[in-house]
């Protein structure tokens, strides 16, 4: 199945036109240290943003209730009512900086929205201002065609989290998973793309493929994942522009659990043929293969490379049971990380490099965990009847992951803090699983 350019990335580029601030001005802020867990919600004074005309001022409500929804879903922020606003502020007026004080906003937000007719572009003009240290902040102007309005709402909302964590944001952001349909024995299950919010969602193969452990590359652009398509799993790759799709590598056996290089040169792949399962290194510009590691009788499977491509974790049952391990991308000075009780399955590196996410099973119960590179400090941060998958988002301060509640329960996404706390429902429409979180978007 072959897709329009229109359905994914859809020109939908955003330009930042003129983006001014000083380290003065954003050291002035009040920060927010959400590396320490559960934080009270900084008040923030998100102002309706303006329009001249009824459809702009109808477009600024639409990106105010994006914005809104971002910052509050990360758990780090609170919007503050508009009733206890003590000023009406316009765009072109400086706040009186007492009153935003006296309601305890850390930080006032303006925008105002212009709907180009010639060009069908929308141009955002977004103020922040600091209350306390009584400054602006930041102007930024964004452009964007008018369809793809809910990026600029994304953006805004990473500029108000940078500005006050001093971290990357992660909403400018989609999410590949898989959809299921109809009775167990009978399950279609097919690729999907949607914003991180669970908006524009977007079939991207059809019923009959099976699709299984969809992840990006480096760049959003394209995917891979394992497939059924010809009666046997095999890794397919798909370029998400043109909706193009390949097979990765034609050989016997079974190829599953594939995941790219962080510089997008490499697939490795989990390969299983007469009676183990190895692990190869698939090179994307000529198609060569390298068996990287393999024990006769022995499974090895769901490699993930670390930040700098010169590792990779893995799980294996060579000990007898399935734990987590460590190689160096050669296959050399390979390291168990992970002693505690139960089995481990699904490892994948933060993209910051300092912990690793996993899948623990133990007592018929189903964990998401993180522990560091070298196995130390494990903690596990939900549980549930099964819960598979963990992704992360690209400033590796959030875990998205599937889970079904019970036996006959629907499968369902959800995030939560590497902190382990505010964990919140995905919701689709549909049961939903294997999902994978993409680069923060050009």
């Amino acid at each position: 199945m072959r897709l329009r350019s229109h359905l994914f990335m859809v020109a939908a580029t955003i330009s930042c036109v003129i983006c001014l601030y000083s380290a003065s001005a954003l050291n002035a802020l009040v920060r927010v240290d959400i590396n320490r867990g559960q934080v009270d919600p900084l008040p923030i004074a998100l102002v309706n943003f303006q329009g001249k005309i009824p459809e702009e001022a109808d477009l600024g409500n639409l990106i105010n209730g994006v914005i809104s929804n971002d910052l509050q879903n990360s758990g780090i922020f609170r919007m503050i009512d508009h009733h206890a606003f003590l000023e009406n502020l316009s765009f072109d007026t400086k706040p009186r900086f007492e009153n935003w004080r006296r309601i305890n906003s850390v930080l006032v937000v303006q925008g105002d929205v212009q709907i180009h007719k010639t060009t069908g572009m929308v141009h955002v003009h977004i103020k922040t201002w600091d209350p306390y240290s009584e400054i602006e902040t930041e102007h930024v102007i964004f452009k964007t065609a008018s369809k793809s309005w809910r990026r600029i709402a994304h953006k805004i909302a990473d500029n108000v989290y940078r500005q006050i964590t001093g971290e990357k944001g992660y909403f400018d952001t989609r999410i590949l998973f898989v959809s299921e349909e109809g009775a167990q024995r009978h399950l279609k299950k097919r690729l999907v793309v949607m914003d991180q919010d669970g908006a524009n969602i977007k079939f991207l193969t059809p019923k009959q493929d099976y699709i299984l452990s969809p992840r990006f590359d480096h760049s959003g652009n394209r995917a891979v994942y394992m497939s059924y398509k010809n009666r046997v799993p095999q890794v397919f790759s798909i370029d998400l522009i043109n909706g193009s799709i390949k097979l990765i590598w034609q050989m016997a056996g079974m190829s599953f659990a594939p995941r790219f290089s962080p510089d997008g040169a490499h697939i490795i792949m989990s390969v299983a043929k007469d009676g183990t399962t190895a692990i190869y290194e698939i090179n994307v510009a000529n198609g060569q293969s390298r068996k990287i590691i393999s024990d006769i009788g022995s499974i090895s499977t769901s490699p993930s490379y670390s930040p700098d491509g010169k590792q990779i974790v893995f799980n294996s049952d060579r000990s007898g049971s399935r734990q987590l391990y460590i190689m160096n991308k050669d296959g050399s000075d390979v390291k168990r990380i992970s002693f505690g009780s139960g089995v481990y399955a699904t490892p994948v590196w933060s993209p910051r490099g300092d912990f690793i996410a996993f899948t623990k099973i133990e007592g018929n119960q189903f964990f998401i965990g993180v522990m560091r590179s070298d196995g130390t400090g494990e903690r596990l941060l939900t549980t549930s009847w099964l819960e598979e998958g963990p992704t992360w988002s690209p400033n590796g301060r959030v875990i998205m992951f599937y889970r079904q509640a019970n036996p006959g329960g629907m499968k369902k996404i959800y995030a939560i803090d590497v902190t382990g706390y505010n964990e919140r429902e995905i919701r689709t429409p549909f049961p939903s699983l294997d999902p994978a979180w993409s680069p923060l978007l050009e």
